[in-house]
């Protein structure tokens, strides 16, 4: 985690965008309201997806549990299979 105040964020605003987007660094931007967090759109959106899948009761650990289950004794994808 890069840490900046939001005047060296003014003068360096693409560098720290460009650094949070390829090299998934997260800026903490400090400034006289509060703090705020500059991240890329992927790691934002992996967060989000987490988030997700353990506020669903049980995915977690169906997830969890198909983990562990054995890649042979997986069913194969049929395209044709109805759901």
């Amino acid at each position: 985690m890069t840490n900046t105040n939001i005047t060296n964020l003014r003068k360096n605003l693409f560098e720290y965008i460009e650094q949070a987007v390829s090299y998934n660094d997260v800026i903490n931007v400090s400034s006289k309201n509060g703090n705020a967090i500059i991240m890329s759109e992927q790691d934002y959106r992996n967060i989000m997806e987490s988030l997700y899948i353990t506020s669903v009761p049980g995915l977690e650990d169906e997830i969890l549990a198909a983990s562990k289950e054995p890649l042979n004794e997986c069913s194969v994808y049929d395209k044709n299979e109805e759901w």
